[in-house]
C-alpha cells in the first residue's frame, strides 16, 4: 500500500505538532507571571481575601 500525502494530511500533522509547543509556551508564561516578584503583593492580597471580613 502506498502512502498518500495530501494537503489535508500535511495540514493536520502540522497543526497537531504545533499544539504541544504552543501549550508548553503558554504554561511557561503563566508560571513566569505567577512567580514574577512584582506580582507578589497582588497575589498575597488575593490570598488573604477569603479571610477578610467586611
Amino acid at each position: 500500500m502506498k502512502a498518500v500525502i495530501s494537503i489535508e494530511n500535511l495540514a493536520s500533522s502540522f497543526v497537531v505538532s504545533l499544539w504541544t509547543p504552543l501549550f508548553v509556551g503558554i504554561f511557561m508564561a503563566v508560571v513566569v507571571y505567577a512567580l514574577w516578584p512584582a506580582n507578589k503583593l497582588r497575589f498575597d492580597s488575593a490570598a488573604r481575601m477569603p479571610l477578610c471580613r467586611d
